[in-house]
């Protein structure tokens, strides 16, 4: 993963209703088999890699714990563009680990709506072009409105599965 879906990754592990373990979702990040033995763990570029994880979890929840708007972490390409398409990636691939719990929301019509900024930004450029949301690219201000929109949602998509008593979102201890 690069930054931008590793902020998209945890921004969805923070929303979903269940606490993903580290020990699931770590692999995912890093890559591999990683194995999180006391003698791995205690090496010191994973220590510190965990930090800096553990650091940016919890600034994305203090930001929507705070209601304030998050902004996505969003990396700019060779020719200065935001296209935010590796954060929405990112995002899925977050919501892929607790799939019956995303259901609730994916079907819910009146609260779904934040979601279709960032499936739509995470299918632009789809292999499979029936999974595209536009015949045509994405042009400049769409985009920013569907950044800006998925950025807004998250705050809603936050606080959707803080209803019914679901389990309130946690600081990581650093």
């Amino acid at each position: 993963m690069n930054l931008e879906q590793l902020d998209g990754f945890l921004a969805a592990l923070i929303c979903c209703p269940d606490l993903v373990p580290l020990s699931e979702y770590l692999p995912k990040i890093w890559g591999g088999d990683i194995v999180l033995e006391e003698g791995f763990a205690a090496q010191p570029i994973l220590k510190d890699f965990l930090s800096l994880i553990m650091s940016h979890w919890n600034t994305i929840v203090d930001i929507l714990q705070s209601g304030e708007v998050y902004i996505p972490l969003l990396l700019e390409d060779e020719n200065g563009i935001t296209h935010a398409n590796d954060w929405a990636n990112g995002f899925l691939r977050g919501m892929e680990l607790r799939k019956e719990q995303w259901a609730e929301l994916l079907d819910d019509e009146e609260h779904g709506g934040p979601l279709v900024p960032i499936f739509t930004l995470a299918h632009e450029n789809s292999t499979d072009p029936a999974m595209r949301p536009y015949k045509e690219p994405v042009s400049e201000e769409l985009r920013e409105k569907l950044i800006v929109a998925a950025a807004a949602g998250m705050n809603r998509i936050y606080h959707y599965f803080e209803r019914n008593d679901c389990l309130e979102r946690i600081r990581l201890v650093t």
